[in-house]
Order: C-alpha cells, then structure tokens, then sequence
C-alpha cells in the first residue's frame, strides 16, 4: 500500500468480505501485530465509548521495553525513598521533582499470586478506597494469569491442576534489602471487580479484603491527559525481561531484578484519536499496571501496559481510568462472529433427530477407505447410554455428520466422530449459545447448565462446533445446531477450550488444512479419564484428551 494513502481512500478499498475478514481475524486474536496499527483508526465497529481504539488493539509482542539506552535510569527504592543517580538527560530539578513524588512509593505494590504456577504477575496501585475495601489496579493482561472474566465484566479466579483455587495479594513493599513477604505491607484481594475483555483497554481492578487497612492512600488521577514531553515516572517491580537487549538489560539493572524501582522519563506521544498514549520511561516484564506519574504535577496521567524495545512503552489514559471507576465499563462492541451471551437450556425429543445418519464410517474417498469407530474395552462399552430411537443398538447417538459415544456412568462423551469436508465447509457465525438435552437418553445422566456454575470451566465442545458445518447451508445450520447438545460436551478448563492454547491450536490446524485445500477428514475425539479428574460442580472435569485424524493421501487411495 502506497505510503500516502489516506485513511478515507484505505475504508473506500476496502470490500464487505475484506472488512468481514480483518473483523473475524481481530476476534479470534490472529491479526498479525503488524497490522494492528494500520486498521486501529478504520471504521470496523473496534472501539466505542470513550476508549481509544489503540488502548485495546495494541499487540503485546513485548509487554515492556527499554526505549532509551542512555539516561533513563529505573531508580531503585529503599525505605520508600528513592535512591538517586544522575540524571544527566533530564531537566535540572528532576531530583526535588522525584522527591516530592516520592510520598506516591508506598501505594504502589507488587501483584502476588496464590495456588498458581507463577509467583507474581505484575504491578498494581491503589486508585480508589472504597468503605467494602481499597481498590488496586493493575493490567488485565496482570489478572488474566489466575482469573478469567465472567459474564457481568468481573473476573472469576481459576483453579489450578490439583483443583485448587487461585488468589491474589498485592505486597506494597518488596524492595532491595526489604524482609520478603512482610505481614504488614501486604494485602489479600477479595475480588476481581472488573477484568477487561480483551479488545477493551488492558485494566483490571482487584477489591482489597473487607477490613484491611484503608492505607496506603489513593494515587490521584490527573485532571488532563498527559502532555507532549511531560516529565513522567513509572513505578514498578522490573524483571528481567528476553525480549529485551541483554546488554541493555545488565546495564541499567545490574542483574537486580524483582524489587521496586522509580523510573523517570518522557511522553514521547501524546494521547489523541487513533493514537497511543506513549512514553520512553525504563520497564521491563514485572512493570505491566505501572502508574505513569507526572513528575510536574504528582497525579497519575497513565496505567502502563505495553511497549517495543527500542520504541515507546504505551499506557491507558486518564479519562478511560476515571470511566472505571465510576462504573462504566466501556467495552469495544462485538465484532461478527463474536459469541454472546448464552440463552436458557432447551430439550430435544427424538422425534427431532429423525433422519440423522450421524458418522458415515466409508467417508473417505467416496468409501474406497473406511474408518471405523475405535474400539473400546468391555467394562466401559457396558456404560453407553442407550438410545431410545434404537433401543437394540447400544452406541452411537446420531447427528447430522458426526456421532457421539456417550457414558451415562461417567456423564461424559467417552467418544466423538465427525466427518469434514473442507471442500464443501459453509460459515456459519456464532451467535448465542443455546444448549440441549437430548430426550434420547435419560436426563438423569447428561449435564446442564447447573454443572457449569463455576465461571472457568467451559461447555466444551468434543465435535467442534464449525467442523460439521458443510453441505447445503440449511445443511451446515442444522449441523451446527447438533453440536450444541450436551452430550457433546465435557466440562473444560477455559484455558484449554478458548484463546490460543495447543488444543484450540490442533483444532484450527485440522480444520483451516481442510478448507483451504479442501480434502476430507474423520476426527476421532475423547477424554482420557483418570482417578484423580476433579469434579467440579458435580461434573467430572477431564485433565487431559486425545484426538485422532484419518485422511487421504496425496494421491487419494491410502490414509
């Protein structure tokens, strides 16, 4: 694209199945970082309200960086004060400006964590105090390592592989020298309050423990957004960082890492339409939900979250953060294809499936190769539901291109079979969920939505729900309406069934190879069941799951 093409001759360019194509790509995550930039300001129904478009849209590649590689010292701190070197870059007075700031230092604190793999995240501060407890803010990026975002815009604190919940403590000391885990300087979180989604700016809010001491005091926000070239500071607890200049790195922080630090700097860019309010300010990994203080005036005029090495580090501005308080959760509108909300379970009688061939065995190749079920043990064959529409066949439950295997001892699809065709795929958005029972069977023994009352576990999907989808397009629609049965789904750890996880990764894989050279597959999916899977409202939560692929080769007359 021409350098100088404007920004109105770009949207005029741009046809209704390119737009469609840039708007599922910035829904599903998979837009290169380097375009994110180039579509922040176009009209794609990305942001609304009075977030900027690149608060929420700004890759993350990096999430802090070292920008200036002279002169922007990350000073450590001690006692809350901080120990100062020259500044030969900065202003004359920047030492009794950081002096005067320095009263700021003991409401900042490092995010912790409880239960879970890592042990701290990241930084946060307290923005508000409140009579059911401090408000702390940090990145939802920070929050999203041991929670996960509920329906109403809170977040919901995960379970770890033992099946233990994960929690949060924000430690307000942690500095060089400091007593490690110090009672008196640290606070447990209640709740997550609010948790961004993910195209909304990157901002989390943790509610103290009720009772826990009102201090540290508030940050104050700054009336005005920050201004071109304003003396700012972040403070933060840097870690050492490979996505940084190694070099760099050793320089500035002369392998000291972990521990609280003042770093001083710059707005390099100012915070307008369509453009990032940004910053040269020393971070690395650990700064992420920094505050951006200004050195001028002692108010807060920015919430850290991003940056490229060599670059700028970007933060949310200050009118977004005083909308979060309030209580407007400005949030981007939801691109097409985007799931809603889930609607009330319904029920299925048999008499809806009449018709259903389910998984067609001699699929490939016009049935020249068959694939066969998998066979399954005595013991467990014996816990398949029975059909009522076939009550002499134990087995399959029938759906339009796939067949489930389903255990009534376990509650669980022991088995799941699809047959996709990539050359004949039709897309179907995503709109509410709505799940079924299916009547074939006895209710007693399938799922509902009672079992998923724990915010991070999923209605997993074993035949996925655009796998199916081919056809005629009433075809597709009433396959994609199939998967929504809860037969065919187990309980799933959102960190399994959504983002970009292995799982969905071998899912995309499978499917995106069919459509694009559009071949044919059968897709084999189960759990792997084990003695030690929790049960989580009252529904087994399988650990781990298994997936076998058939298709043709190249030539077409072998698998």
């Amino acid at each position: 694209m021409p350098s100088d093409t404007s920004l109105e001759t770009l949207q005029g360019m741009l046809t209704p199945e390119m737009r469609s194509a840039v708007q599922d790509k910035i829904a599903s995550g998979t837009l290169p970082p380097a375009l994110y930039t180039a579509v922040a300001g176009l009209d794609l129904q990305v942001a609304t309200g009075d977030i900027q478009p690149l608060e929420s849209l700004m890759p993350l590649p990096a999430l802090e960086a070292i920008v200036r590689l002279t002169g922007r010292p990350p000073l450590l701190v001690r006692n809350d004060q901080v120990v100062l070197e020259p500044l030969p870059d900065l202003p004359v007075g920047t030492d009794a400006k950081i002096r005067a700031a320095q009263k700021w230092i003991p409401s900042v604190g490092r995010v912790e964590f409880l239960n879970a793999s890592m042990r701290w995240g990241g930084t946060g501060w307290v923005i508000d105090s409140r009579p059911t407890g401090n408000i702390i803010i940090t990145n939802r990026h920070v929050a999203k390592l041991v929670a996960r975002r509920a329906a109403d815009g809170s977040g919901v604190f995960m379970r770890n592989a033992a099946g233990v919940r994960a929690g949060i403590k924000v430690d307000f000391r942690e500095e060089q020298g400091s007593l490690q885990n110090d009672a008196a300087f640290t606070v447990m979180i209640a709740a997550v309050e609010y948790l961004a989604d993910d195209l909304a700016a990157d901002a989390a809010l943790l509610r103290v423990v009720t009772g826990a001491a009102k201090r540290p005091t508030p940050l104050q926000l700054s009336d005005t957004e920050a201004k071109m070239d304003e003396l700012v500071a972040l403070i933060g607890y840097p870690a050492q960082d490979p996505r940084n200049d190694a070099d760099a790195q050793a320089r500035y922080f002369r392998d000291l890492y972990d521990v609280k630090r003042f770093a001083p700097g710059r707005i390099i860019q100012r915070l307008s339409a369509g453009v990032v309010l940004s910053h040269d300010c020393t971070s690395l990994g650990g700064n992420s939900g920094s505050p951006l203080l200004s050195l001028d005036t002692g108010k807060v005029v920015g919430l850290h979250f991003a940056g490229v090495f060599g670059k700028e580090n970007s933060a949310v501005g200050t009118t977004t953060l005083k909308a979060l308080l309030k209580g407007t959760r400005t949030q981007v509108a939801v691109p097409a294809g985007k799931p809603t909300e889930g609607l009330a379970d319904g029920s299925h009688p048999a008499t809806v499936f009449k018709g259903r061939k389910g998984f067609t065995t001699g699929f490939l190749g016009g049935g020249k190769i068959a694939t066969p079920w998998p066979g399954l043990p005595a013991a467990i064959a014996k816990t398949l539901a029975k059909p009522s529409d076939r009550p002499k066949e134990k087995g399959e439950l029938r759906y339009t291109h796939f067949g489930v295997k389903y255990s009534a001892q376990a509650k669980v699809p022991l088995m799941t079979a699809v047959n996709i065709d990539g050359g004949k795929t039709v897309r179907i958005k995503r709109t509410a969920d709505k799940w079924f029972i299916d009547e074939r069977i006895d209710r007693a023994v399938q799922l509902s939505a009672a079992n998923f009352a724990d915010a991070e576990i999923d209605r997993g999907h074993l035949v996925r729900r655009e796998d199916p989808n081919w056809g005629t397009a009433a075809t597709a629609a009433t396959a994609n309406d199939d998967t929504f049965h809860y037969v065919n789904a187990a309980p799933q750890h959102g960190q399994l069934n959504q983002g970009k996880t292995q799982w969905q990764g071998l899912e995309n894989y499978i499917l995106d190879n069919a459509r694009t050279a559009g071949f044919q597959a059968c897709v084999f999916t189960g759990p792997v069941l084990g003695p030690d899977d929790p049960v989580i409202d009252g529904a087994r939560v399988p650990l781990e799951y298994w997936k076998l692929v058939a298709t043709l080769d190249a030539d077409g007359n072998a698998l």
